[in-house]
């Protein structure tokens, strides 16, 4: 069998592919036990420790090379700076909802995260949307304001992880670098703030890093092999899977996040969320079925 996605899925992407995802969706667990950690300081650690990862694996791949070509080319420089901030901000977010128990609203956000790129193709791109995407889209849109109306605030949390990271995606298709070389690309460029930042911290006996508990120090320095692994993972997996086995396992993380705030978390599911849940679900499922068809029909044409 190939590994290519044209002609279908690799056993070893779709390990690959599912690792990433549980690995993704047990990550609440990991950052809860940084929950009294400023989320600042969680990001700039992100940052830190994923760097060695990440330039290790380009040594490896012997790809340093477009690295170095990209650092001196001022436009692709300023896309990556643009990324880099997208990403740095999704995080925060993401370390921030886990920290201060609104890990259900993370779940939300990375549930509505396919609908919106859909979206964005079609607002951004004139990507062509069929019946049952625009339908999906608009119900997912209802869920967002049944939740609104019910709390009596927009959901932030889903919302800005749902922004940051659709756009991010955008923006990194503009960006003429494999996954992994972005990835180090941003890092590099997040590097030199996160250090500054940790400096400051340490001057101002403001640090949790190598000053108080040995296991924040452990936990700190973890924060890279959970950031770069699944994101290194996730790139080679992506090369060897069709789009349309990517888009159902993509669903595994927010499963995961959701099941482990409610059942591990504790956290309250009101009746906004039981009513805007199953709409959310409801719109993934007539997206998935309508992905999955036009796949088949594209298989058929094909052969």
């Amino acid at each position: 069998m190939s590994n290519t996605p044209q002609s279908g899925d690799s056993l070893r992407g779709l390990v690959l592919a599912t690792t990433t995802y549980v690995l993704w969706g047990f990550l609440p667990l990991f950052m809860k036990q940084l929950a009294h950690v400023p989320p600042t300081e969680v990001i700039a650690h992100r940052v830190l420790w994923s760097l060695p990862i990440a330039l290790a694996v380009l040594l490896l791949q012997r790809r340093w090379a477009e690295v170095g070509a990209a650092l001196r080319q001022p436009r692709l420089l300023a896309m990556a700076v643009v990324t880099a901030a997208l990403i740095s901000i999704n995080w925060m977010i993401y370390v921030w909802a886990v920290g201060n128990n609104h890990a259900l609203d993370a779940a939300l956000g990375y549930y509505i995260n396919p609908l919106f790129s859909v979206f964005m193709g079609a607002t951004l791109l004139r990507e062509r949307l069929g019946r049952a995407q625009v339908a999906a889209i608009a119900l997912a849109a209802l869920a967002v304001v049944v939740l609104t109306v019910q709390l009596g605030r927009l959901p932030l949390v889903a919302v800005g992880l749902t922004l940051t990271w659709g756009l991010y995606a955008y923006c990194k298709k503009s960006l003429p670098l494999g996954p992994t070389q972005g990835f180090t690309l941003e890092v590099l460029l997040l590097t030199p703030p996160a250090l500054a930042y940790v400096v400051w911290l340490t001057a101002g006996g403001q640090s949790h890093f190598a000053a108080g508990s040995g296991w924040d120090t452990i936990l700190l320095i973890g924060c890279g092999p959970v950031t770069a692994v699944p994101l290194i993972c996730y790139a080679t997996a992506a090369k060897q899977l069709r789009l349309s086995t990517i888009g159902i396992l993509q669903y595994i993380a927010p499963t995961m996040i959701f099941l482990t705030a409610v059942l591990i978390f504790g956290e309250p599911f009101g009746t906004a969320q039981m009513i805007a849940f199953p709409m959310i679900w409801a719109a993934l499922l007539i997206y998935t079925l309508s992905m999955l068809r036009g796949a088949g029909a594209r298989r058929r044409a094909i052969t």
